[in-house]
């Protein structure tokens, strides 16, 4: 079993992953004024971000929003279980109370209250004076975070694609994959393939997630579409479709979408 070092060495890194801008900012702001020695590693924007930064830098640290476009927090929590320490960001106050009722794991708020990230900042820095050990509560409070309702959301449900000199109203419901080309999107749906001019980062941020993942940096699919999924060396896959052809590699960072498949 690997240890953290104590905070008064050099070294100690925290992440931070949220969708919202504003609140990176403001808590890294924050965490700086209360934990001066603190590095910090590049912020992430989403769970696939997130995963590739901390498989990049290893941080001890993680600050991580429960709800984020494509790979949500609870997905990426279990993939770094036993890897750092974790403190959930959440807007649902009730269901944040109820998961850590018993105070096994740190949470964080939104609007972020300073008192409450400076209690959290004191038990991060007492508990990295200790041995890392995986926390028998995580899996209990990621089921409880995980029932948690989304916000309500309107997602894409149509894309607008040039065909010829025509321009196309795509049921987002048909569409089997999308692949970043160049500037722009690949569009493969059940009455063909087109191109548009939005780029998969802006697509991930509008696709449900309940349907549609990432799998690759330039590739989506919809979960519909997928008829097996077949595994390969290195932790990665190769995805095959329904009504479709096409043999889609899945990366070793967006394998755990279809670790139980």
């Amino acid at each position: 079993m690997s240890l953290i070092p104590p905070p008064a060495q050099a070294g100690m890194r925290a992440l931070i992953a949220d969708d919202e801008p504003l609140l990176r900012a403001h808590l890294r702001s924050q965490l700086t004024q209360l934990w001066p020695a603190l590095d910090f590693t590049p912020d992430a924007r989403n769970g696939v971000e997130a995963l590739e930064i901390f498989e990049a830098q290893q941080p001890q640290i993680v600050f991580l929003d429960v709800r984020m476009p494509g790979l949500d927090g609870v997905a990426v929590a279990r993939a770094l279980a036993r890897r750092a320490h974790i403190v959930f960001i959440t807007a649902y106050e009730q269901y944040a109370l109820q998961a850590f009722e018993h105070g096994a794991l740190d949470y964080l708020l939104k609007p972020l209250e300073p008192a409450r990230l400076a209690d959290t900042v004191a038990r991060l820095q007492e508990r990295l004076l200790r041995p890392f050990a995986a926390n028998p509560a995580l899996e209990a409070v990621l089921q409880q975070l995980s029932a948690a309702p989304a916000a309500a959301r309107k997602w894409l449900q149509w894309i607008k694609a040039s065909v010829g000199p025509s321009v196309r109203l795509i049921p987002v419901a048909e569409v089997i994959f999308l692949r970043a080309e160049d500037k722009y999107t690949m569009v493969a749906w059940q009455g063909g393939q087109a191109l548009i001019r939005k780029t998969i980062k802006e697509l991930s941020e509008e696709l449900d997630p309940d349907c549609f993942v990432q799998i690759h940096r330039a590739v989506i699919v919809n979960l519909h579409f997928v008829r097996e999924v077949v595994r390969g060396v290195n932790e990665t896959a190769d995805l095959y479709l329904r009504d479709c052809d096409e043999v889609l590699p899945v990366s070793r960072s967006y394998l755990q979408h279809f670790r139980q498949m």
